[in-house]
């Protein structure tokens, strides 16, 4: 018998943090529910806690903090001490110029090759400062059906923490 998953939302200053809401909501509206956590050491106990945590949007700042270990908040604390045996999704949103520069690929590398995160990546369309290109987070709906289709292969038989 399979539990509910523990899924982690963790968001950036991006922008595109203006969508976390309707993510959330479809989330929500697919039949998750929220519980609050509680401990002195809460990025830990949420690091244990999650099945599965996706950062969205991931501005170039926490890009670059993650790919160099760097943990100065609480998102940056939970993604230094995750477990690389759970999925961790990144949804990457930021300026075209700030993408097309030479460290945001190293970073993803770092990312992708040396931490096994999935990246679900930008899309091109007229951004909020008026450029038009590469930068902009997936739509919420793609977002949220990736998400699901990495749920699915999660083994939930186990208890939650």
């Amino acid at each position: 018998m399979t539990r509910p998953v523990n899924l982690l939302i963790g968001t950036t200053g991006s922008v595109a943090a203006i969508k976390v809401p309707e993510i959330v909501e479809r989330f929500q509206s697919a039949g998750n529910t929220w519980k609050g956590k509680g401990d002195p050491v809460i990025h830990i106990d949420l690091r244990k806690w999650a099945d599965i945590l996706v950062v969205v949007p991931l501005d170039a700042n926490t890009l670059a903090k993650v790919a160099n270990g760097l943990c100065d908040n609480l998102l940056t604390c939970v993604l230094r001490a995750w477990d690389f045996a759970k999925p961790c999704v990144v949804c990457p949103a930021m300026n075209t110029h700030m993408w097309d520069h030479p460290f945001t690929g190293k970073h993803l590398g770092v990312l992708v090759d040396e931490l096994h995160f999935r990246v679900i990546p930008p899309i091109s369309k007229l951004l909020a400062c008026g450029d038009l290109g590469v930068g902009a987070m997936a739509e919420p709906v793609d977002i949220v059906a990736k998400v699901t289709e990495i749920i699915q292969e999660l083994d939930l038989t186990g208890d939650a923490l």
